[in-house]
């Protein structure tokens, strides 16, 4: 899927939902809670568009935990659902580092693997975030998309506004520091201009490895996550 660019909207728009994408939004809510009521102990959100409501047919959906638990409590509660993939993921040396089970191509149930500063927790609600009685409830809430744009949910779709200028109105309605909104429009402001620049960890589990194992391996011969796992506290 290509890349998805800054844009800028200068005034506020409203984007009105078809039946369509109502149904797509509802299909993929469904999918998601199926999978959160098995991680239901362990307070999942899904998180991104399936939480705001501005999702595509190729939309992710995105399950979080907000806080480290066992790989083996997760993967337990996750018993007979068959896996695509198992990651260890790190964006940048200073990001969380966090596991990724790919139930399918679209699916991704992530965790962090190291206890996360309340900034690396912040990044999520940036996004927008919603929990099991949420997506029950058809809870929809704000949140930045890849572009730069807040999406602010209506009853008919969703009002779109350009995050650069309005900094201190976006933390204010998503309940985040002014920081965490001018690193992110920093960092993505850069991406857009020379371009994605990779990611720092993306290391495949074995299925016969845990993920707390297979971290310890990779924080045996590279000194910066021995550094971040030692800063957050240990694994």
């Amino acid at each position: 899927m290509p890349r998805e660019k800054v844009v800028r909207v200068w005034d506020e728009r409203e984007v009105v939902y078809s039946p369509k994408k109502w149904a797509i939004l509802r299909e993929k809510r469904e999918k998601a809670l199926k999978i959160m009521e098995r991680l239901e102990q362990f307070d999942p959100h899904v998180y991104g568009s399936v939480a705001r409501g501005d999702v595509r047919k190729d939309s992710d959906i995105d399950i979080i935990i907000p806080y480290k638990v066992s790989s083996f409590l997760i993967e337990l509660s996750l018993e007979g659902i068959p896996f695509h993939n198992r990651r260890i993921v790190m964006a940048t040396p200073w990001h969380l580092i966090k596991g990724h089970i790919e139930i399918d191509e679209e699916t991704t149930v992530t965790f962090p693997l190291i206890n996360p500063t309340d900034r690396e927790f912040e990044f999520y609600k940036w996004g927008g975030m919603v929990d099991i009685w949420g997506v029950k409830t058809d809870l929809r809430v704000p949140g930045v998309n890849k572009k730069l744009i807040l999406i602010l949910p209506t009853d008919k779709g969703h009002i779109e506004k350009e995050v650069v200028g309005r900094e201190s109105e976006v933390a204010k309605s998503l309940g985040v520091s002014i920081e965490l909104v001018q690193e992110r429009v920093k960092i993505l402001t850069r991406r857009d201009s020379i371009g994605r620049t990779g990611i720092y960890l993306n290391e495949e589990v074995p299925e016969w490895m845990s993920f707390e194992e297979a971290l310890k391996r990779i924080a045996d011969r590279d000194p910066n996550i021995r550094r971040k796992i030692r800063e957050s506290g240990g694994i």
